[in-house]
């Protein structure tokens, strides 16, 4: 399988900060990063657009997909509604020499890395603790104290999954968070010698 750009996994628990993250190192024109477009089953929202915010599929096509494995990985995150990276988007890409983020959680996260073996690099964005991640979310001020409460305890179980990870980067700071995942994704893109450890 031999492409010209890379594919970076990073994952976290929800309100580590993840998204925050890619937000400032996806611009660095070194790093030559590009956000893979998923496929969902969800209906479009305002101003959204096929292609852009999403490739937008009815719940057969998207079942269809999943047949002819078509997906580096994808979530049915409820009955019915599936999220998923398409692997002809991450080919589409890697195709124009540029570098593909995958935004995703954990468990696609590990499929990923497993199906894309050295041509990808995962990192895990690690809360410092349980119980920053819970003042960060009551922060937020946007989830009710169940919505916390669960997102807390799958925090947990997620938090397990940090050694599958080829590195784990604890967001205590934000600057120096950004700053190491900047620096990994520099060695494995711009490094010809360098590869993420087994």
């Amino acid at each position: 399988m031999h492409q010209t750009g890379k594919l970076i996994i990073v994952s976290a628990p929800s309100g580590s900060g993840k998204s925050t993250i890619i937000g400032r190192i996806i611009d660095d024109p070194q790093l030559r990063l590009a956000f893979s477009v998923s496929a969902t089953t969800r209906p479009i929202r305002g101003q959204e657009r096929d292609g852009v915010d999403y490739y937008f599929m009815t719940e057969q096509q998207f079942r269809h997909e999943i047949e002819q494995d078509a997906f580096a990985e994808y979530e049915e995150v409820y009955p019915g509604r599936f999220y998923g990276t398409l692997k002809r988007e991450i080919g589409r890409i890697n195709g124009q020499g540029r570098n593909v983020v995958l935004d995703v959680d954990v468990k696609g996260g590990v499929n990923v890395k497993r199906l894309y073996g050295q041509h990808a690099l995962s990192i895990f964005i690690q809360p410092p603790s349980i119980q920053v991640l819970r003042q960060r979310l009551e922060g937020r001020g946007t989830d009710s104290p169940q919505d916390i409460e669960n997102r807390i305890a799958k925090a947990d179980y997620e938090m397990t999954f940090a050694p599958q990870f080829d590195h784990t980067v604890v967001n205590d700071d934000l600057d120096t968070a950004v700053a190491q995942v900047r620096q990994l994704i520099d060695d494995f893109v711009n490094n010809p010698d360098h590869r993420p450890q087994p």
